[in-house]
């Protein structure tokens, strides 16, 4: 109620105040979404109602979301070093082209995940794609720099800019560690060892980013949100890394209470004022929850579509009293189990927001759009802005054309703004 009368006191009574509101986000990385479309795995809304056009759905007013992540693996097709196959690890870049363009023609804001690796790139694997594994530390970071930046380059010749890019998934402890099992390259906070190497490794990913898409937020994103002293040391190692946000994993089943979380944001905030920080994976379970989780909170959120959501609705209240956070993304949202013609997946991860069962919607997914809250913007625009260039629009759809804009509502870059 305040915000809408600070617009009509701004309207009305010709003050002049500006607003200083950032822009959130809010969606999910829906990565494995393509492979099950492929596969006609049907998606059902909570009312049972089939959903045509996933993406479209998540676009329009139940669910409200407005961003999308999407993994990048460098060569998908082999196997995971250990020999095991997954059928999540699909990501090559002729499919995220694909996606990717979808994503944006739909009018999400594109988060890009680079593994920098041929299978799951995480705190506990880092290994470097096998076809990069003859390379000096100087040859591979000029081939990071070389692949990142052709995979952006085709990324945007097809329309598929990002906007938000993770050089690395969960680089917690470096990333390219080299064969599967070393040690030798993984980084810690508690020595130097190895992290003039990461630099090196991010600065030539980072550099590839900003030539092609200068744009783009950079994300560097970790995993040891319960853990403030590893995080800290961590971003104060990568100091002199040219980055915009720090991206967090949330798994409250891994990683500790609300109030853990709530601690790592404040200081994130008092340590790194500089940068915008956003949950860019989180999720929690709506049905068995494995029994070797770290932390059982299944006693103040049952594992069940209502627990889900009770789980969400405390976090997007939690992350609503953090001014530096901008984002939040669910991670494998689209997760519906098995389709009638194939096998996509070989086991249930049932923590997604669509019934591996029924293939209907969870309450989960109609909640998060509430972490976007007002984002209404009151600005001191001129009168006489032309309008033909800003992408302009009444609140009930029509575009402005090149006159002045008169005193009013409209939506302005795909923001709610009062015009004096």
């Amino acid at each position: 109620m305040k915000q809408i009368i600070t617009i009509f006191l701004s309207l009305f009574f010709g003050a002049v105040l500006t607003i200083d509101a950032q822009t959130k986000y809010v969606g999910g990385d829906i990565s494995v979404l393509q492979s099950y479309e492929d596969n006609n795995v049907a998606y059902y809304d909570m009312n049972g109602t089939k959903i045509d056009d996933v993406l479209q759905y998540m676009k329009g007013s139940d669910v409200g979301w407005n961003a999308q992540r999407v993994r990048l693996f460098v060569n998908p097709t082999r196997k995971a070093p250990d020999g095991s196959t997954d059928a999540q690890v699909c990501q090559d870049l002729d499919y995220v082209k694909r996606l990717a363009k979808r994503i944006k023609e739909e009018g999400f804001a594109l988060m890009l995940d680079f593994h920098y690796s041929d299978t799951w790139a995480d705190p506990a694997n880092q290994w470097t794609p096998a076809g990069w594994l003859s390379l000096s530390d100087e040859e591979l970071a000029t081939k990071v720099y070389e692949y990142t930046k052709e995979c952006l380059q085709e990324l945007v010749a097809v329309g598929a800019t990002p906007d938000f890019i993770q050089p690395g998934n969960e680089i917690s402890y470096g990333m390219l560690w080299g064969a599967y099992g070393t040690k030798a390259n993984r980084c810690y906070t508690s020595n130097d060892a190895n992290w003039d190497r990461f630099r090196t490794l991010l600065g030539q990913a980072i550099l590839a980013c900003r030539e092609v898409c200068p744009q783009a937020k950079i994300i560097i994103h970790t995993e040891r949100a319960g853990n403030w002293s590893t995080t800290r040391g961590i971003y104060e190692r990568l100091a002199s890394v040219d980055y915009d946000i720090i991206g967090l994993s949330y798994y409250p089943f891994w990683h500790n209470s609300l109030s853990v979380l709530a601690s790592t944001l404040n200081q994130l905030a008092s340590y790194f004022p500089d940068k915008r920080v956003q949950i860019v994976e989180t999720a929690y379970y709506y049905q068995w929850q494995p029994n070797d989780v770290s932390y059982d909170f299944s006693s103040i959120w049952s594992i069940s579509p209502e627990g889900q959501k009770a789980f969400t609705q405390d976090l997007i209240t939690e992350l609503k009293k953090h001014a530096n956070v901008d984002g939040l993304f669910w991670w494998f949202p689209e997760e519906n189990g098995n389709g009638p013609n194939s096998k996509v997946l070989t086991n249930w991860v049932n923590r997604g927001l669509w019934d591996d069962n029924t293939h209907r919607a969870l309450p989960a997914l109609y909640v998060l759009k509430d972490f976007l809250g007002d984002q209404t913007t009151v600005c001191d625009i001129p009168a006489d802005r032309p309008s033909a260039a800003t992408g302009t629009f009444t609140l009930d759809g029509r575009r402005m054309s090149g006159e002045p804009l008169p005193q009013g509502l409209y939506i302005i870059d795909g923001r709610k703004v009062a015009v004096k």
